[in-house]
């Protein structure tokens, strides 16, 4: 038990030098961020805006009920906790304390997702510590890690246990181990929990297991962790909603109606600009004006389609290296994984169009595969000098690019909270 639990912490948290500084590095930039904004502003949680302060995130409501339970089923109970905590700390009152408290738990787990990259990187692809540390400083500037840091929400621990349970699940490859039913059991419950159209990536590194498909037993075996995931998932999943299950039927077909039937944008830009862009290099902001139906009228802002040619020639180069990673690694288990995880949501979003307008906030459920593919994509080429150069560069240049743009419209965004969120 004792090693199991040492396991867990070396698993989670930064075990080795390189990756203490990466922690600090990151937890000082993102808690800078994220306490500036919860001292002098009121946008991370205010009591009467429910929802779409910034970007569609549904901070108070997800706080308040843990988001609507089609989608999100078992969340209700796991922010429970964080409500109850951050009240504990601010003394019950939800004042500049209980922000604070909230945006030092997400800049807490989303630089813990940086570092769960970073180890990927560093332990799995095996890329030399200098490489590791570029890849993962491209990654930490991402609009979604930027945002999420100060964030309370769904997204912001989904990002997290996605990223964890993808560099656990390549550990256990790595040494032709099969991920424990136990383990395998809590991150249904936890990644589905939190957003049920995830349960399912948990299922596909059990794939690639060794000698699955040549072998009945193993593959039965592979079945029987599959079912009691499953049943603990669907019993708890009940449960939450008191058995009462042509809920979630009806409930699901209006959330499908009411997220995929926006037609004021092209959808090729918005697929460009918001799934595979808006994640991750900032597009311009366009403010809205809300209501919360009680009475109280507030601003809204929104992320807007790119408006010149450099951010689609930007996140066009980023496109063409991760598939450039996986047609060079196209027999590469792991990278088989990233890349079937990452499908899951293009049809979820770009084929089915569901939120697709505002898919740039489901970035939480796989920016990471970007550094991945990318670190994949440098393995392949490590014995060729010219190669390696050539996409260190590349990389370093879009780096140094998307840092400046981002900045650049955060600091928009603080323009925006100095005038309406003070």
């Amino acid at each position: 038990m004792k090693t199991k639990i040492t396991d867990f912490f070396k698993l989670v948290f930064p075990s080795t030098y390189s990756e203490v500084a990466v922690f600090l590095f990151f937890i000082v930039c993102y808690g800078i961020l994220g306490s500036y904004i919860a001292i002098h502003y009121r946008i991370i949680f205010d009591n009467r805006i429910p929802w779409d302060a910034y970007f569609s995130f549904d901070n108070k409501s997800i706080l308040m009920t843990g988001g609507s339970f089609e989608r999100h089923p078992l969340s209700y109970y796991f922010f429970n906790w964080v409500r109850e905590f951050s009240l504990f700390i601010s003394g019950g009152k939800m004042d500049v304390n209980f922000r604070l408290t909230l945006a030092w738990l997400s800049n807490i787990i989303i630089t813990l997702n940086i570092i769960q990259v970073f180890k990927y990187l560093k332990n799995i692809i095996y890329l030399p510590l200098w490489l590791s540390l570029l890849i993962t400083l491209f990654f930490g500037v991402f609009s979604t890690n930027i945002i999420l840091s100060f964030t309370p929400e769904n997204f912001t621990y989904t990002l997290f246990l996605l990223s964890l349970y993808n560099y656990y699940a390549a550990i256990k490859l790595r040494k032709e181990e099969k991920i424990p039913a136990t383990a395998l059991s809590l991150a249904g419950i936890t990644i589905g929990g939190l957003t049920i159209t995830n349960f399912v990536k948990v299922f596909i590194p059990l794939i690639f297991e060794k000698d699955l498909f040549r072998s009945w037993k193993k593959f039965g075996n592979a079945l029987f962790r599959v079912a009691i995931t499953m049943i603990c998932f669907i019993v708890l999943y009940l449960n939450r909603i008191d058995f009462k299950y042509q809920n979630i039927f009806s409930k699901t077909n209006q959330q499908y109606e009411k997220f995929s039937n926006v037609k004021s944008m092209p959808t090729w830009d918005m697929i460009f600009s918001f799934f595979f862009g808006g994640n991750i290099l900032f597009p311009g902001f366009i403010m809205s004006d809300k209501h919360n139906m009680k009475g109280f009228n507030f601003k809204g802002l929104y992320m807007d389609l790119y408006s010149s040619v450099i951010p689609y020639f930007f996140i066009a180069i980023l496109l063409i290296l991760i598939s450039w990673s996986y047609i060079k690694n196209f027999k590469n288990k792991w990278v088989q994984i990233i890349i079937i995880s990452f499908l899951i949501d293009i049809v979820i979003h770009c084929v089915m169009r569901f939120g697709l307008h505002t898919s740039y906030i489901y970035g939480g459920h796989f920016v990471f595969v970007y550094p991945l593919l990318l670190g994949w994509l440098f393995f392949t080429y490590r014995t060729s000098s010219k190669m390696m150069s050539f996409l260190t560069l590349t990389v370093a240049i879009l780096c140094t690019y998307l840092l400046v743009n981002n900045i650049f419209r955060m600091l928009e965004f603080f323009w925006f909270m100095e005038n309406y969120y003070q």
